[in-house]
């Protein structure tokens, strides 16, 4: 179901105050993305169809302990494929993250957080109280 004007507007608000306010929040959910690593890709899988087999040997030798393992090698496998990347650590400790955007958008932080509060609030007062809409 797509969203109304008034949904999109107020999203894409909220969504640009949670860049304005909490920049640190973003940095930090925003540095873990990167390109994937192919070759992880690709020995995720391996792995992980490694242990699709020794599931089905498990099972065609009626051994649980054997279905198991296969089962741990495979979600094993899934999870390093689908894993985000490190980002390598060099002599001097973790490569430094870029920042995204200034700082300078920190000081109207209490002002831009305080106001989209209030009208927030002031909205969910509205519809409790039976007034506007």
């Amino acid at each position: 179901m797509p969203l109304s004007e008034q949904e999109q507007r107020l999203l894409e608000e909220m969504e640009r105050s949670l860049y304005n306010n909490d920049s640190d929040f973003v940095t930090t959910m925003g540095s873990r993305r990167g390109r994937p690593s192919y070759a992880m890709v690709v020995l995720g899988i391996v792995a992980a169809l490694i242990g699709v087999a020794i599931v089905v040997a498990g099972v065609a030798f009626r051994q649980p302990l054997i279905g198991v393992a296969g089962f741990i090698v495979l979600l094993g496998g899934a999870l390093f494929a689908i894993a985000p990347p490190r980002r390598r650590k060099g002599l001097l400790g973790p490569a430094p993250v870029p920042p995204h955007g200034s700082t300078s958008g920190r000081h109207p932080r209490s002002k831009s957080k305080g106001s989209m509060m209030d009208r927030l609030n002031e909205r969910w007062e509205r519809r409790q109280g039976g007034d506007g809409r």
